[in-house]
C-alpha cells in the first residue's frame, strides 16, 4: 500500500504544482469559462480526451470485452464518428462563438433560434443528464482505492477516499475555471492516454508471452456481433453506435472544449490528432480484454480485471501505475463536467434572466460547482440499484440536444418552437421508453429509446419548421447568422453591418 498509494500521491502532488504554475488570474467570465479561446490543437486534442474517455472506460472496457466480446469495439467507432462530427461541425460553432462570445452549448441554441428559455432548457438537459456520470465517476473511484488497498478498505471507505481526493482536487478547478482543466487534462491526457497506451500493450504481450493468451482461444462467441438474427434486434448495433456519435458533442463537458480554441483550425487539427490516440489507447484496451478472457486465472475479474491484470503482471508498482493513469483519466472527466455544469448555472440558468456581470458570473459558477461536487459525492456513497441503468438513460435524454443542435447549424429554416417542442418531448419519450425497453425495442427492431424518441423529436423539429415558418425579421436574422460563416474574414464589424442583435437581446 505505501507503494500504491504512494505512486498516487506523487502524481497527485504533481497536478497541483502544474496548477500552481499556471494560474492566471482571469479578466472576464470568459476567461473563467472558456479560458479565454487561448489554446491550441495539442491541448485541444488532449482536452477532449481527457474529458471523453473516463478513467472508468479502463474497467468497463476490458469488462465489457471479456463479457460480450468484440461488440466493445463500437466505443472505438462511435468515439472515431464522433472527433469527425468535430471536424464537421468546428467552423461555424467557433465562429459563432468567438463573434457573440458564446460560452456554453445553450448559449449556441438560444443564438440560433433567438430564445433564452431554450437555453434555459438545454442547460436543465445538460446538468441532469450529466450527474449519472459524475456519480459513476466517483463510484469509480471506490473501485481504484478499494483495489489500491489491497482489500483492506470496505467499499464505503473506499468511495469515501476517492470523494475527498476529487474534492481537494476540485479547489483548483473552482479557483481556476476553464483554463485549469485544459492545463491539468494535458498533464493527465499524457500521464492517461499516452503512458496508459504503453502500459495496455505491455500487458498484451505479458499475456501473450507469459499467459498463453492468443486469438485462436477466444470464444467464437465473442467473436461475433449483434446481427440480424440477434435476438436484440437487426439495428441494435446501429442504434448505439448511432446514439454515440451522435450524442458525443450534446455533452455540454465535451462540447464547451469547442470554444476554448484559439481557431477553427486549432479544432480541425485537434481532430486529426485525437483519432488516432483514440485508436490505439480504445482499440488495445478491448483487444486486451479479449485476450484476458482465454485465461483461466482471469476469469470472473468483471470490473477490477484491469486491476487484477495489472497486479498479476508486475506486482505493487504496476497496480499503483495502472491505478495512476485511471485516476488520472477520471480527473479531466469529472473537472470538465463540474466545470461545465457550473457555467451554465451562471451563464443559461440564473443568467437567461438576470444578467451578471463578470464577478457575480463567477461566484454563481463556483458556487454551482461546489453544489454539484457536493450532490454527486453524497450519492456515490450511497447504495443506488440499477446506477448503469440510469447513466445509460441519461445518455438516451441527452442526445435528444442533437436535433436543434445539428440541424440549427447545418439547416436554417428550423424555429424556436420546433426546438423547445421536441427537446421536451423527445426527452420524455425517452425516459419513458427506457423504463419500458431498457436494453432495446423490438417492435423497432432493436432500436434504443434514445433513438426512437430522437425520430419523434426530429419529426416535430421538422414539422414546425414548415407549418410554422419563420417571421420575415427571423429568417432575415439566420440569413445573417450563416452569412457569416462564409465570410472569409469575419469580425464584429460584420455583425452590425447584418443587422444582428446582441446575444442577449
Amino acid at each position: 500500500m505505501i507503494i500504491t498509494f504512494g505512486l498516487v500521491a506523487i502524481f497527485c502532488i504533481a497536478v497541483i504544482v502544474v496548477l500552481q504554475r499556471a494560474h492566471i488570474a482571469d479578466k472576464s467570465f470568459t476567461d473563467y469559462a472558456v479560458a479565454g479561446r487561448s489554446f491550441g490543437p495539442a491541448y485541444q486534442a488532449m482536452s477532449f480526451l481527457n474529458t471523453w474517455w473516463p478513467g472508468g472506460i479502463f474497467l468497463a472496457l476490458t469488462g465489457l470485452a471479456v463479457s460480450g466480446g468484440v461488440i466493445a469495439f463500437y466505443m472505438l467507432i462511435y468515439s472515431l464518428l464522433t472527433v469527425v462530427l468535430m471536424y464537421v461541425m468546428a467552423e461555424r460553432v467557433w465562429l459563432w462563438g468567438k463573434l457573440f462570445d458564446l460560452k456554453t452549448q445553450p448559449d449556441l441554441l438560444a443564438l440560433r433560434y433567438n430564445s433564452r428559455g431554450l437555453a434555459f432548457i438545454g442547460a436543465i438537459v445538460g446538468i441532469l443528464s450529466g450527474m449519472p456520470w459524475l456519480i459513476l465517476g466517483f463510484k469509480g473511484l471506490g473501485e481504484l482505492f478499494a483495489s489500491l488497498s489491497m482489500g483492506t478498505m470496505s467499499a464505503t471507505a473506499a468511495i469515501i477516499t476517492g470523494v475527498l481526493v476529487m474534492a481537494i482536487r476540485q479547489f483548483w478547478t473552482i479557483r481556476m475555471g476553464m483554463r485549469g482543466v485544459v492545463i491539468s487534462d494535458m498533464f493527465q491526457g499524457i500521464i492517461a492516454y499516452i503512458g496508459g497506451s504503453f502500459i495496455i500493450v505491455g500487458l498484451v504481450f505479458w499475456l501473450v508471452m507469459s499467459q498463453g493468451a492468443s486469438t485462436a482461444a477466444i470464444d467464437v462467441a465473442h467473436l461475433k456481433a449483434p446481427g440480424l438474427g440477434s435476438e436484440l434486434g437487426p439495428l441494435y448495433l446501429f442504434a448505439i453506435i448511432f446514439s454515440g456519435a451522435l450524442g458525443g458533442w450534446c455533452w455540454p463537458s465535451i462540447f464547451i472544449r469547442l470554444y476554448t480554441a484559439n481557431s477553427v483550425r486549432s479544432v480541425q487539427r485537434a481532430a486529426a490528432l485525437g483519432a488516432p490516440l483514440s485508436l490505439v489507447y480504445a482499440g488495445a484496451l478491448v483487444i486486451l480484454g479479449l485476450l484476458a478472457s482465454t485465461v483461466p486465472a482471469l476469469a470472473g475479474a468483471g470490473d477490477a480485471l484491469w486491476f487484477k491484470i495489472c497486479e498479476m503482471a508486475g506486482g505493487a508498482v504496476l497496480l499503483g501505475l495502472g491505478g495512476v493513469v485511471v485516476l488520472a483519466a477520471t480527473m479531466g472527466n469529472v473537472d470538465g463536467a463540474i466545470q461545465a455544469s457550473g457555467a451554465q448555472i451562471a451563464n443559461d440558468l440564473i443568467g437567461s434572466y438576470r444578467p451578471l456581470d463578470h464577478k457575480q458570473s463567477v461566484i454563481a459558477a463556483k458556487i454551482g460547482m461546489l453544489i454539484v461536487t457536493l450532490i454527486s459525492a453524497w450519492l456515490a456513497t450511497l447504495e443506488i440499484p440499477h446506477l448503469f441503468l440510469l447513466a445509460v438513460l441519461a445518455y438516451q435524454g441527452i442526445i435528444q440536444l442533437a436535433v436543434p443542435q445539428y440541424l440549427g447549424i447545418f439547416w436554417k429554416r428550423g424555429n424556436k418552437t420546433g426546438a423547445i417542442l421536441g427537446i421536451v418531448v423527445g426527452f420524455v419519450l425517452a425516459i419513458l421508453l427506457q423504463y419500458y425497453y431498457p436494453t432495446s425495442i423490438s417492435w423497432a427492431a432493436g432500436l434504443t429509446s434514445g433513438v426512437v424518441a430522437l425520430a419523434v423529436n426530429a419529426a416535430i423539429y421538422i414539422a414546425c419548421a414548415y407549418f410554422l415558418p419563420q417571421t420575415s425579421e427571423e429568417e432575415q436574422r439566420v440569413e445573417g447568422l450563416f452569412a457569416l460563416t462564409t465570410s472569409e474574414t469575419p469580425t464584429p464589424a460584420a455583425v452590425e453591418e447584418l443587422g444582428l442583435k446582441p446575444r442577449r437581446a
